[in-house]
């Protein structure tokens, strides 16, 4: 048995030949989504959710507690920077992914309309650069931000003597 199907040539028609597609068959005549295997990465997963999610107003940080802090240390070592997946958790499947959020909300916002904007703009995101279904984006709010902790580390910083 051959996975072959006969073509008509400019002019003729087949009869009952519209809508088959060829299907085991590789070369120039397979489609170009069944010539290969994409796999991602569960980092690039979490680097697209962690930029989606900072892009949300009201969400001041990613990261909970220990990482934080260690973050904050790290981002402020000479030539350091930044680490777009502090607190991001991906689990990647072949088709499906989940994601797991800590955040850091600013005073002052609605909580469940951050965490509702969040997990709108993670899953768009993914979803549109990876082409994974997002089944779920679980969002656990560790800190508030309140607007005199900046001033309060800003003093620290200067020292005693200037």
């Amino acid at each position: 048995m051959s996975d072959t199907l006969s073509r008509p040539t400019a002019g003729e028609s087949q009869p009952g030949s519209a809508g088959k597609t060829l299907q085991g068959r590789t070369g120039a005549g397979a489609a170009p989504e069944t010539r290969g295997r994409t796999t991602i990465a569960d980092s690039v997963v979490e680097k697209i959710a962690g930029m989606a999610a900072r892009e949300v107003p009201g969400i001041h940080s990613l990261g909970a507690g220990m990482a934080r802090t260690f973050g904050a240390v790290r981002d402020r070592v000479p030539g350091g920077h930044p680490s777009v997946t502090r607190g991001v958790k991906v689990e990647v499947g072949e088709r499906q992914t989940a994601v797991d959020l800590d955040v850091v909300v600013e005073y002052g916002v609605s909580i469940v309309d951050v965490a509702g904007d969040v997990r709108s703009n993670v899953i768009a995101a993914v979803e549109r650069m990876t082409g994974l279904e997002v089944v779920e984006v679980n969002i656990a709010v560790d800190d508030v931000h309140l607007p005199d902790e900046e001033e309060e580390r800003e003093e620290e910083s200067e020292g005693r003597v200037k």
